[in-house]
């Protein structure tokens, strides 16, 4: 039986187009099951198993690595593939982004009056899943395992609000509260026990992309909460450290360490270990 195709000129464009490109067709779904095992391996809170043995938890950090392999084998078109022991070094890794992932969360939990346990910030925080998801995205960007990083940091975009580019530099005990809107760009450096609100824009001043392999956005000093919709801007734009940025705040220059800074973006100076929240509640 003879078939037509109505729209032939649209049609024979679009698959011209497609011809093009050389990009496995499941690697979208194949990182977004990567991200949903990685995190089965590391908590319970993300299993759906009610069997929890060794040898069941062995199997799957085998699967996981195995999947690793086949998903860098699948971009050995696209890519100039490194060695497969950055796949096993990953793995290896794995105890310090847990252990990273705990301070994460025991920071969020301390930090929220609304959260009961650490178990509910692991399992129901959208915060807590987005900084899981950059963790294990910035150690496979560190090792150069191409497009998945990039493809896990959208996958947590889109599944929490919160964009974190893997390339970016996150210390210690890291707090994000209610997370949407929140943007962290590609060179940006945050230091330890730094907490970030809703809407908060660690960004470039300005965007050229003959500036790719220059530091654009600015960084964060220890202990420092940046509140709600604050933007911060600059890769030569640093936050000294014990810092306090108010909501709404428009940064384009590096202030001193325990500097508070209003929403109209003046600098003032506080008292180590002074509280600072009250002027700044959300």
């Amino acid at each position: 039986m003879e078939t037509t195709v109505k729209n032939r000129e649209l049609v024979e464009e679009l698959m011209a187009r497609r011809g093009e490109h050389h990009f496995p067709l499941q690697i979208r779904s194949s990182a977004k099951r990567f991200a949903h095992e990685l995190l089965a391996v590391l908590f319970p809170h993300f299993t759906d198993h009610i069997e929890i043995s060794d040898e069941r938890l062995d199997g799957e950090i085998q699967a996981l690595e195995t999947r690793l392999c086949e998903i860098l084998r699948s971009l050995a078109g696209c890519y100039p593939i490194p060695s497969t022991q950055i796949v096993r070094t990953f793995i290896e890794r794995l105890p310090s982004i847990y252990h990273a992932l705990l301070l994460d969360a025991k920071a969020i939990y301390h930090g929220d009056p609304a959260a009961v346990s650490v178990d509910e910030v692991i399992l129901g925080y959208p915060g807590f899943y987005a900084i899981a998801i950059y963790r294990a995205a910035h150690e496979l960007h560190s090792l150069r395992f191409p497009l998945l990083p990039r493809l896990l940091s959208e996958h947590a975009h889109h599944h929490t609000g919160v964009d974190i580019h893997p390339g970016a530099t996150v210390g210690r005990s890291f707090f994000i509260d209610h997370g949407t809107g929140i943007v962290v760009g590609e060179t940006a450096q945050i230091g330890n026990g730094v907490k970030l609100y809703q809407g908060v824009t660690l960004g470039a001043l300005y965007v050229q992309k003959n500036l790719s392999q220059q530091k654009r956005h600015p960084t964060i000093g220890d202990n420092t909460v940046v509140y709600a919709n604050a933007t911060i801007l600059g890769g030569d734009t640093e936050i000294g450290h014990d810092s306090v940025v108010g909501g709404n705040a428009w940064i384009t220059e590096s202030i001193p360490p325990f500097s508070i800074v209003g929403r109209n973006s003046e600098v003032r100076t506080r008292k180590p270990g002074a509280e600072t929240e009250i002027e700044f509640n959300i």
